[in-house]
């Protein structure tokens, strides 16, 4: 069990690590289009829209509602009732996103005033949001074929989706700016091409398996045990994942109305937290779901803590050492990724800016990650979901105090702390269930944490004084060796003590067994 997980965990990491490396490209490719001009702010907009009701409906709800319940089909093992859910859940969703696609671009118009459009960007956002809309359909169907296969076992295929969708936009970026009215349109047009293919990609492997897809009457479908079982669990996780992504809309009207470029630099300071929480934490979180599923739906309870607790310790032996290294040299990454064409020194400055308050929230949104899951496996989608709106208040809260006095980094800060508050919730949310050990676990992660930190701390160092040394050296040159090279070098230098330093000190497994991915 532990040898399958790590395999399937490392095989997903990898294949995700390509994508956000690819996702990282993009932004490059954005960086340099668009930089941090009126007219990125509106592509920023744009994509927002469609972009929020994609979670809502489709990565988040759709796997955490679909999973558990298909895995009980599964396991039951009657084919004929596996094959009529399959259709019934398949006709429900796509009559649905159908709906809401139509829905979202009609509305479209009267999203705007939220993110407080001049009047001459107002059309253009307009135009770009209506694009790109279709894109929800083409995802939550991509959505529903990931939770089939990763019920099966199977993540290849979802590993691969979101690469498509970034050489897509990469693809459409050069090849189709000239030929449309500006590289916003033109980035837009891949993102809908890449939707496609996310879906397009997967599907082989279900018919492979032998899981056919069919239309059924939307009467029957919606009578469907599954479907009516899968509705009920997605209802409280809409409302949470609601709270949770509104957030991103009150921080983009909120940043759109502190000054231009502010709301790109957020966009872009985020993508580098994602880099790492799409590589490790949501690729762990994807294979933890159907195995933490099946442990509770056949009472192994001891696995399924054994296997959480060992989820938690590799996101802290990961997110905590990062944490500190690009707290320090945040700036040479933010410049060695992005500082081309349109993004200049202000560009720069905006951006690490909210990283430097985005950066200290990387481990406890990691961790919801893992710890969502954890409630889910057991059919619990309304403890997380109050969660969610807790730290969503807490967030907005705190955007509207702190976006005056610092900016866009206050809006970052916001969200960082939310993050906390949303751990903190979720662990006292799962002392409900008497099965979990969630006093043990909790006392474990946090010893754990505040060791990883002293020893990062450490580890630090060293590059505080090295780091100097080597931009002198490579100071006038362009600016993958300016830049580039001190900062792979400092981070070598980071990481070999490090790990030194946790061989010494015997922290790797968190002084306890060893992790169960890697």
């Amino acid at each position: 069990m532990v040898r399958s997980l790590a395999r399937h965990g490392s095989l997903l990491s990898l294949l995700t690590l390509a994508s956000r490396v690819l996702g990282l490209f993009r932004e490059m490719v954005k960086a340099g289009f668009l930089g941090t001009t009126a007219l990125s702010d509106a592509f920023s907009v744009a994509f927002l829209i469609p972009n929020l009701f994609r979670r809502l409906f489709a990565e988040g709800s759709i796997a955490v509602a679909f999973i558990p319940t298909f895995k009980a089909y599964l396991l039951e093992g009657d084919k004929a009732a596996i094959r009529e859910f399959l259709s019934c859940i398949w006709t429900f969703l796509t009559f649905f996103v159908t709906l809401a696609v139509l829905a979202g671009m009609l509305c479209t118009p009267g999203f705007m005033p939220l993110f407080n459009m001049e009047k001459d960007l107002f059309d253009e956002t307009v135009f770009l949001t209506r694009l790109m809309f279709p894109f929800l359909g083409f995802i939550s169907l991509a959505a529903l074929f990931q939770g089939i296969l990763n019920s099966l076992r199977i993540f290849t295929p979802s590993g691969l989706a979101p690469i498509l969708l970034n050489i897509a936009t990469i693809g459409a970026a050069f090849l189709l700016s000239p030929f449309t009215a500006n590289p916003a349109r033109a980035m837009a047009l891949g993102i809908l091409a890449g939707g496609f293919l996310e879906a397009a990609v997967q599907l082989p492997f279900i018919l492979r398996k032998g899981y056919a897809l069919c239309f059924v009457g939307i009467k029957r479908a919606l009578r469907n045990p599954g479907t009516r079982k899968v509705l009920r669990l997605i209802g409280p996780t809409i409302i949470g994942m609601a709270a949770y992504q509104v957030n991103d809309v009150v921080s983009t009207a909120l940043a759109r109305g502190i000054g231009e470029g502010v709301a790109s630099s957020l966009q872009y300071s985020l993508r580098l937290q994602e880099l790492f929480l799409g590589v490790f934490a949501v690729s762990i979180g994807t294979v933890l779901l159907p195995d933490l599923a099946e442990y509770a739906k056949s009472a192994q309870w001891e696995t399924y803590n054994r296997q959480l607790e060992s989820a938690i310790h590799v996101i802290a032996l990961i997110t905590v050492p990062a944490t500190f290294f690009f707290l320090a040299h945040g700036e040479y990454l933010i410049r060695l990724l992005f500082q081309i064409r349109s993004f200049g020194e202000e560009s720069v400055r905006l951006t690490l800016s909210a990283f430097t308050f985005h950066i200290p929230g990387l481990f406890f949104i990691a961790l919801n990650r893992i710890l969502a899951p954890a409630f889910y496996a057991h059919s619990d989608s309304k403890s997380p979901s109050l969660s969610g709106i807790i730290s969503f208040g807490v967030n907005i809260a705190l955007a509207f105090a702190l976006s005056g006095p610092m900016g866009g980094a206050g809006i970052a800060l916001a969200l960082s702390v939310a993050g906390g508050v949303n751990t903190g919730l979720l662990f006292w949310f799962l002392k409900k269930n008497p099965r979990v050990a969630v006093g043990k676990m909790a006392q474990s992660a946090g010893f754990y944490t505040l060791k990883l930190s002293v020893l990062s701390v450490l580890a630090l160092l060293p590059t505080q004084f090295l780091m100097p040394v080597v931009v002198s050296l490579c100071k006038g040159r362009n600016r993958f060796v300016a830049y580039g090279l001190p900062l792979g070098i400092t981070a070598l230098l980071y990481g070999a003590l490090g790990f030194l330093l946790l061989v010494i000190t015997k922290t790797a497994g968190g002084g306890r067994q060893p992790p169960a991915v890697s």
